[in-house]
């Protein structure tokens, strides 16, 4: 890969980042690793608790990287029409005609609270996540390229929700925690929201064309036999771990390798280092694996199992190009 393609990408993701921090104070590696999810082609989890900035994060993006975007407040009531569209019978015609829905002609969709919804609305975005199509009434319909989810939930006030299917979940490329600022950047974000709405000064810096350029520049980033070995290793640790009930799928671990690649991307490499690898593994596998009842019964979370095989499973030779 070229030095100017390098700098390139770098110059945009450092722009996008900066244009981010209008609104998102104090979290430079939830941006960093929400724009490796977007450079990957990969759908966003945001879970964390209300009022730490999930949905501030998909806005703010959504206008930076200037994509036809649009949002949709899960409740009970949403229907699987409401996002797939529906057919309807025109007399006139004597056919069905197809009436789009929220999702036809986005880019970025928002999907916030997910897990407020019916099953059946939620399985209607499996599709769509996963092949970038949806069908109705035995008619497919392809979704825009580049198309992304950034979906949110929190598990405060859970009565009354639908917890995510695992084979949904898996879907997710990146699941991430937000978490509180700390006290410097609390105060900065109560000085920025008392006279203007940041959400305004937020400007357009690339554009669907630049992000599927960015995207299709991410998969040619160099990933030696050494590093895909690693995360061979990392996956079949998984799956026979005491600790862990299910581990992670074949599409997990093209996951961990596409989000490696973008990590390496905008760390300003165009090759894979075990440190890549390490510095997603968790993001892109915890929301991925089942624990066992004896480690849920232990209070042991999927994080630190996930730590405890990334320091038993065997490390590759440094890789340089």
């Amino acid at each position: 890969m070229e030095e100017k393609t390098l700098r390139a990408i770098n110059a945009a993701t450092e722009a996008i980042t900066e244009e981010m921090h209008k609104v998102i104070i104090g979290k430079d590696d939830v941006i960093k690793k929400v724009l490796m999810s977007v450079l990957a082609g990969g759908h966003i989890l945001l879970d964390d608790v209300p009022g730490v900035g999930k949905t501030s994060i998909a806005v703010a993006l959504g206008k930076t990287l200037g994509m036809n975007y649009n949002r949709i407040q899960f409740t009970p009531d949403v229907l699987p029409s409401d996002i797939v569209g529906f057919s309807i019978f025109n007399r006139d015609s004597e056919n069905l005609v197809y009436v789009p829905g929220i999702i036809n002609d986005t880019n970025l969709l928002l999907a916030d609270e997910i897990n407020r919804t019916s099953s059946r609305t939620q399985a209607a975005l499996l599709e769509a996540m996963e092949e970038k199509q949806v069908t109705v009434d035995g008619n497919t319909y392809q979704l825009p390229d580049p198309f992304i989810v950034i979906a949110t939930q929190n598990q405060v006030g859970t009565a009354g929700t639908q917890v995510l299917p695992h084979a949904q979940m898996d879907r997710f490329l990146t699941r991430l925690s937000i978490g509180y600022p700390d006290k410097m950047s609390e105060k900065a974000i109560i000085h920025g929201r008392q006279v203007e709405d940041p959400f305004a000064a937020v400007g357009k810096i690339a554009s669907k064309d630049v992000v599927k350029s960015m995207q299709e520049i991410t998969l040619k980033v160099t990933m030696k036999d050494e590093i895909v070995t690693y995360i061979t290793d990392l996956v079949e640790a998984s799956r026979n771990n005491n600790m862990i009930e299910l581990g992670i799928s074949p599409r997990g671990a093209i996951a961990v390798s596409h989000m490696a690649k973008a990590c390496a991307l905008m760390n300003g490499r165009d090759y894979v280092t075990e440190e890549d690898v390490r510095e997603i593994f968790i993001d892109v596998c915890a929301h991925r694996i089942l624990l066992t009842q004896k480690a849920r019964a232990g209070n042991v979370s999927a994080k630190d199992v996930l730590e405890q095989i990334m320091e038993s499973a065997r490390a590759p030779y440094s890789v340089e190009q």
